[in-house]
């Protein structure tokens, strides 16, 4: 499967910290800007401002103890992505987002593809990733790092480091997804009411992750990535879409 690129340079936005809404407002009005043909393929990192959980878009049946959780005296901000999966938890993690258009919509290959430069920039950062192996379709969990499909990439110890996620329109694509870096055990006990069993080793930087990855896509796709700031009539067309419902979490 190949990318366009007809047009080889790519938009990279600058990393954004907000809040769950404002990221999904923003990743949701690049994908239609892209559908549109108004918008050159892009890529962006972002954190969450806070903590916050995101669920699939059809995702259902959430717990109801989610509603009185909180993370320095800040309820969680909980939020629908417009991408499938499971939910996941933003804190401690460094969330990735591109858009592009790809030559046909098979999604498998579309997911090996797409993550091929987060497999070569963590391996230059001397994290060696796979594909998960994890084909079942348990719906009692709703823990989207339960479990390794072949979306997600695993260290060799088994750890699940990224969670990604799609949401296709034609042959338009949205796809986003979680690096769990440094998650708080205790905040991640309360909301899945597990154990985190975190990795043996140290994460680098977010600032080292982005540039080894951002160079790992360039060489990977033969693109050139520009640096280009959300503009104040983006943010304003974001803004007016960000109250949508269609970001509502609700059982």
């Amino acid at each position: 499967m190949t990318v366009n690129i007809s047009h080889p340079a790519w938009r990279y936005i600058p990393p954004i910290t907000a809040t769950g809404l404002t990221q999904m407002a923003i990743d949701t009005w690049l994908w239609q800007q892209q559908q549109q043909g108004l918008l050159t393929s892009c890529l962006r990192f972002y954190q969450w401002e806070g903590a916050a959980i995101s669920c699939g878009y059809h995702q259902q049946g959430l717990p109801e103890h989610w509603q009185t959780l909180a993370w320095e005296r800040k309820p969680l901000d909980i939020v629908r992505r417009p991408t499938g999966g499971r939910a996941v938890l933003h804190q401690g993690d460094l969330t990735y987002g591109l858009v592009t258009t790809l030559a046909a919509p098979q999604r498998r290959l579309a997911y090996e593809t797409l993550c091929r430069f987060l497999i070569k920039g963590w391996g230059r950062l001397g994290m060696e990733l796979s594909f998960g192996s994890d084909q079942r379709h348990d719906q009692r969990t709703v823990n989207c790092f339960s479990r390794a499909t072949r979306a997600d990439l695993v260290l060799a110890g088994g750890y699940k480091l990224i969670g990604s996620a799609q949401a296709w329109s034609g042959l338009t694509v949205l796809q986003h997804g979680s690096m769990r870096l440094r998650p708080d055990p205790n905040l991640w006990q309360q909301v899945f009411q597990a154990p985190l069993i975190l990795p043996n080793c140290q994460f680098p930087d977010p600032e080292i992750i982005i540039s080894t990855l951002c160079q790992a896509l360039e060489d990977d796709l033969g693109i050139s990535l520009v640096s280009e700031p959300l503009t104040p009539a983006e943010w304003q067309a974001i803004k007016n879409i960000q109250n949508n419902p269609q970001f509502t979490c609700s059982n």
